[in-house]
């Protein structure tokens, strides 16, 4: 060996021991960071402390630990370098680099994360994020991923970003990371198990990574500090949803959660039980009876000496406790016990009324309509009804002893609100015929009447009253609380685009027959009422005839049809017909001869609007020439007909998107009429993409997950080959297959098109509509 090759071997080794000394204290580098990390109590506080050390370490600019979002199936940044961002967070999904690595569960080490050819070498679907370098200014290369799992459970990521000498992280750095990986799996497990063993109220909030450890202690001294509930502090300051919230004092209390649900019903009997600042001062409420037993919301279920008072309040009867948040039941307690001026609360008034059954005979016949309880409970009532945006009350007796119950119809469906004793059935029954000019002592034969509050409750509003006799000599009275005020605008009634053109053209022709039809409560006046005011303009003259008049607007000449002195429908067309129209709207055609003075107006020149209770457009033509109608007059006349429903709609606010199963799909496309009729009229075929709604359930819609209601609608046009139709008085089904033909989306197409379009789910379009 020369004296040359000697140096140079000399060297080699000498190059060979410095490699392995490096890569010995490299490696003892790592191992102290990856038994702080183990022995670490607050592992928040020790990756921060750390945050240096690893990406000395590692050569990287950046580091980001992510954990795992369970119920968002999201990765949310645990610990992270850099100031730009409060925190990060990404689907675990191919569109992102972390996403990617937490989905497969692999290494990622890419040189240039904006590299398209390099990202698709490691799987055709893998994306950059780049939406968090567009927010900060920051430019990524180099990234580095390793996914952080236990026992095969994957906990969360680590991400490097960028060598600090802009090459591409080495071999030695994903051995590394996934060792540190390793570490940090056991002691996020760790963590957890230590969670599990020490309960919280707020485990939940931390197990699925809402918050950190270090927030919610920032949101207890808080809390402290202001001398607020801690649940009010989280929802303000920390943004997490009460819906989370609830889960979490649901799982800690072990008992279900109740939030306000401002239509509930005023449970009155236990109400009469309780004196409201007790129920104050130890922040409860009963809600109902649910199966036997009295329910009652409490902030802290766990606090027996105030669950232990509160049973006794109700002995006798068993009580279940739900776990409320504070402003929540608070807000129950002005519900069920509101003021309003000069008007006793709920609970005063029952506690009036309370009756001993030793005293039942007596009571009951000296109770008077003009008693104050009285008058003051049913004034109660009608505001509560009116403030609930309830369409009708139902008040309901039953004999013996049995109370009398009160019903709201809200959004189409009853709830009830209150329980009377029964006593009291009678001189209800008796102050409302009172406030409606009806005859108290007439209980054998129905009545209609009418109430204008503004005389007794300071609401202006008008209520039409019908009284039926009932069994055992009662009556049950049913209040409609009559719709004031604007019209709705058309373009606001939720015609589908082919319906809502077609109808524009028809009540702008300068005469013809146009009805619109339903049964009663399906919004048939509100349309009328909406179109007339689409055309309603200075040069044109409209008489409208009403039964009753609930919609006003100027420049409408309105008329209230009153049978009791012979003004009916039929008289007041006739003296329309004098009065220079241009315009005529019938609330209603239920006879032979108004609907032939109808017909008879429009062919003269005249546009008349109208509504029929019938269940299809094309069943009207069919009812109307059964009415005997000329059938040659009519096909002349007619220009349309419109069909509508009203289907409960999805909260706005909770309503929740997701990707239907195929069976939902092809359900769907079977009730729209079969695919291939689906696929022409809305191209939608099935895919990850499409999204419909689904009912959930918060404190806007009192968790029943639907909030308003929307119109579904079908649109008969009068085209030539329907008026052909019409005068040969052929069968409904033929008439229904010509309507089809000319384009007519039949009510349940159109629910259907509305749960595409996110407003409406399956159940509620199958309850108005038929197949």
């Amino acid at each position: 060996m020369t004296a040359h090759e000697a140096s140079a071997t000399a060297v080699g080794r000498t190059a060979d021991v410095h490699h392995l000394q490096s890569e010995v204290a490299y490696r003892a580098r790592l191992q102290e960071i990856c038994n702080k990390i183990y022995a670490a109590k607050n592992l928040d506080e020790i990756l921060i402390d750390l945050k240096e050390e690893i990406t000395g370490l590692l050569g990287a600019e950046r580091i980001t630990v992510y954990v795992v979002d369970g119920k968002r199936r999201e990765l949310v940044s645990r610990f992270k370098s850099g100031s730009e961002v409060a925190e990060i967070r990404v689907p675990i999904a191919p569109q992102s680099l972390a996403g990617f690595s937490a989905m497969k569960q692999q290494v990622v080490n890419i040189a240039d994360a904006y590299d398209h050819e390099a990202l698709a070498c490691i799987d055709p679907a893998l994306q950059f994020d780049k939406r968090w370098d567009q927010k900060t200014g920051f430019r990524t290369r180099a990234v580095l991923v390793c996914p952080v799992v236990y026992n095969q459970f994957l906990l969360g990521v680590i991400q490097l970003i960028n060598r600090t000498d802009g090459g591409r992280f080495n071999d030695m750095d994903e051995w590394a990371v996934q060792e540190m990986a390793k570490i940090l799996g056991i002691a996020l497990y760790n963590q957890k198990r230590m969670a599990r063993g020490r309960p919280s109220k707020f485990d939940y909030i931390l197990e699925n990574h809402i918050l950190t450890k270090k927030e919610l202690e920032r949101a207890t001294a808080d809390a402290r500090k202001r001398r607020e509930p801690i649940e009010t502090v989280l929802m303000t300051d920390f943004k997490v949803p009460k819906e989370e919230i609830g889960k979490a004092l649901s799982k800690f209390y072990k008992t279900a959660f109740v939030q306000f649900n401002r239509n509930a019903p005023i449970p009155g009997e236990l109400l009469a039980k309780v004196k409201v600042p007790f129920m104050k001062s130890n922040c409860f409420v009963p809600l109902r009876v649910e199966d036997g037993r009295v329910l009652v919301a409490i902030d802290d279920p766990h606090d027996l000496q105030r669950v232990d008072n509160i049973r006794m309040l109700f002995s006798g009867q068993p009580v279940s406790f739900a776990v409320a948040l504070k402003e929540d039941i608070q807000a129950y307690i002005a519900l069920f016990t509101q003021d309003e001026k000069e008007m006793a609360s709920m609970d005063e008034i029952l506690r009036q009324l309370a009756v001993d059954e030793s005293e039942e005979e007596e009571t009951e016949a000296g109770v008077g309509e003009e008693d104050s309880a009285v008058v003051q409970l049913v004034n109660k009532m009608i505001i509560d009804a009116y403030n609930r945006g309830a369409s009708d009350i139902h008040i309901e007796p039953y004999p013996g002893r049995q109370n009398t119950q009160v019903r709201f119809r809200i959004d189409g469906l009853c709830q009830i609100y209150q329980t009377i004793p029964f006593a009291y059935r009678n001189a209800i029954v008796s102050r409302i015929k009172i406030m409606s000019d009806l005859d108290i002592a007439e209980r054998r034969k129905p009545q209609d009447g009418k109430i204008r509050f503004k005389r007794y409750g300071g609401v202006d509003i008008e209520l039409r009253v019908a009284t039926v006799p009932t069994q055992g000599g009662l009556e049950d009275v049913v209040l409609r609380i009559l719709s004031a005020g604007e019209p709705i605008p058309l373009d606001k009634l939720g015609l589908a685009p082919r319906n809502y053109e077609n109808f524009l053209k028809i009540i702008t022709r300068p005469y013809g027959l146009i009805f619109v039809c339903g049964p009663t409560g399906s919004g048939k006046t509100t349309t009328l009422h909406s179109a007339l005011g689409y055309i309603n303009k200075t040069e044109t003259k409209i008489w409208t005839a009403e039964d009753p008049v609930e919609i006003t607007q100027r420049g409408l000449r309105q008329v209230q049809v009153q049978p009791k002195i012979g003004l009916d429908f039929a008289t007041l067309m006739r003296s329309f017909l004098r009065a220079d129209p241009d315009v005529i709207m019938v609330g209603e055609m239920r006879d032979r001869e108004t609907t032939s003075i109808g017909i008879e107006a429009s062919l003269t020149g005249h546009l008349v609007l109208s509504t029929l209770h019938t269940n299809s457009a094309p069943e009207s033509i069919t009812r109307l020439l059964d009415m005997g109608m000329d059938p040659f007059n009519f096909a002349d006349a007619i220009l349309g007909i419109l069909a509508q429903r009203l289907a409960r709609t999805l909260c706005e606010h909770c309503k929740r998107p997701y990707v239907p199963t195929r069976q939902e799909y092809d359900e769907l496309v079977r009730e729209y009429g079969g695919p291939d009729v689906f696929l022409e009229h809305l191209n939608l075929p099935y895919s990850k993409a499409l999204r419909i709604n689904r009912a959930e359930g918060c404190e806007h819609c009192g968790n029943r997950g639907y909030l308003g209601r929307c119109g579904i609608h079908e649109l008969l046009m009068g085209t030539p080959e329907m008026k052909k139709l019409i005068q040969q008085t052929r069968p409904m089904e033929e008439i229904r297959a010509q309507a089809v033909k000319d384009g007519m989306t039949t009510l349940r197409q159109d629910g259907v098109m509305k749960i595409f379009d996110g407003l409406l789910d399956i159940v509620h379009v199958r309850k108005v509509t038929i197949s």
